[in-house]
């Protein structure tokens, strides 16, 4: 029961620090953030937990609030600079992932002296089979780019100002789906039954939706943000 009410905590907690961000930093803040959501995500994934909801156990890993968080930046950026920008960002994302993973490795590559205490735990999070990081990979750079080029298509369709929220929310929900079938077929695909494959896919693309769901309020707060970058940007068109 604990770990339902900090996870409802937890989720606020990571909104209030996006907004936050966006709000102090303004574009900048945004590629800020998924450069650092990309890193974190990928640590916070390692640490399994158990939920308990309306008496049913269900285990799940760390990490998909964050990487919600990661859509809600492209998006924004979408949306108040446009879709060039996004995929610019998309980008920015997947070098601080391949760096970071690059870095560590190279890191975990050094012998550690006699009486070093952190080489075990640093192995324990950044050792990750190669399978699992180029699942990671693979699956923040399809998804990614589709939820830009989605969000892009239904911006065109229902015009900057309308429907916000059938934007944010098919375009995540679509690509986190994809996410999540790319992700979980490169990395658990022959260690598991169909059975059980499924079960992992089905609960871990429901939590992402279900938190880019709880996300669309935060969205239109953001937006209603006046950056001054934007006042610029308009009085120079």
């Amino acid at each position: 029961m604990f770990n339902l009410g900090w996870g409802i905590f937890f989720i606020a907690v990571n909104f209030a620090l996006f907004l936050i961000c966006y709000r102090m930093f303004g574009r900048i803040g945004l590629y800020a953030w998924i450069g650092f959501a990309t890193v974190i995500a990928n640590i916070q994934v390692t640490k399994t937990i158990e939920l308990s909801i309306a008496s049913v156990g269900i285990i799940m890993t760390l990490g998909n609030t964050i990487y919600t968080t990661i859509s809600m930046s492209t998006d924004m950026l979408n949306e108040k600079f446009g879709s060039q920008e996004a995929r610019r960002a998309v980008w920015f994302g997947f070098f601080t992932l391949i760096a970071s993973t690059i870095m560590m490795q190279m890191v975990l590559a050094f012998e550690p002296q006699e009486t070093d205490f952190a080489h075990d735990s640093l192995q324990t999070i950044f050792g990750l089979m190669p399978r699992l990081a180029a699942g990671s990979l693979l699956a923040y750079f399809i998804s990614q780019f589709l939820d830009v080029r989605v969000y892009g298509y239904l911006r065109k369709k229902f015009g900057a100002r309308n429907q916000f929220w059938i934007r944010t929310n098919v375009s995540t929900g679509f690509s986190q789906l994809i996410d999540s079938l790319v992700f979980c077929t490169i990395a658990f695909a022959g260690l598991y039954t169909l059975g059980e494959w499924l079960q992992i896919v089905f609960t871990t693309y429901i939590f992402k939706f279900i938190i880019s769901v709880l996300s669309t309020p935060v969205l239109y707060w953001a937006r209603s943000f006046k950056l001054k970058e934007e006042q610029l940007q308009e009085q120079s068109r």
